[in-house]
């Protein structure tokens, strides 16, 4: 490890690592990714007969753009990691925007499950707009704050951002890595003209003139 890195961990603060905070960024989005497998309604399409079993809604059905937009976020986290200062205000503006989507999406199920139910409805009976008692679990309201969250540590990755300093050994190895293409180029040239010799020794020794 050289000094320069060794210098910039220290002055880094604890929180503001990129591994922390891309880290946190990563669970938070499966985390929202994670809630849309599971059911978020419970539909009971006849009520008044207790044999009909309820029909469960997954998250990716009652609100579909959750899935894009936790997807979205999670790009966005892994990209961050090696995204300059000006890519990671526009991903940190993305994330944000992604995280509104989802506590939006999973407020407007809890506000009226029944029309986030529609879908699922229409697809077991083959009746659009149909009548059912409409349950919700506890996965939108965990996808919600999951979202709130989410928006929270895209403002950490620009305040950690700050503290992330682009690492001079790249450009010190890009160098050397130039060099030694020229050093190994100049080889080559003169292995060739080695080669050319001995080929030359060769076409004389068949009675061919080389020149």
């Amino acid at each position: 490890m050289t000094e320069t890195t060794v210098s910039r961990s220290a002055t880094t603060p604890r929180w503001a690592r990129k591994g922390t905070v891309v880290l946190l960024t990563v669970a938070l989005a499966l985390v929202v990714f994670g809630t849309t497998t599971q059911t978020w309604l419970n539909v009971t399409l006849d009520p008044s007969d207790v044999r009909v079993a309820p029909l469960k809604v997954a998250g990716s059905k009652a609100a579909t753009a959750v899935t894009a937009l936790a997807l979205v976020s999670l790009a966005g986290a892994l990209a961050a990691s090696i995204a300059g200062r000006v890519a990671r205000w526009i991903i940190a503006v993305m994330i944000v925007i992604s995280a509104a989507g989802i506590v939006s999406a999973g407020a407007t199920v809890l506000a009226d499950p029944l029309s986030a139910a529609q879908s699922a409805i229409a697809s077991a009976t083959g009746i659009a707009e149909g009548n059912a008692d409409v349950q919700t679990t506890v996965f939108p309201v965990i996808a919600m704050v999951a979202g709130v969250l989410l928006a929270l540590s895209a403002v950490v990755l620009l305040l950690a951002g700050r503290h992330w300093k682009q690492n001079t050994r790249y450009k010190s190895a890009a160098a050397a890595a130039a060099s030694g293409t020229g050093e190994g180029t100049n080889a080559e040239h003169e292995a060739s003209e080695d080669l050319d010799e001995i080929d030359s020794w060769d076409s004389l020794s068949r009675g061919e003139d080389p020149t």
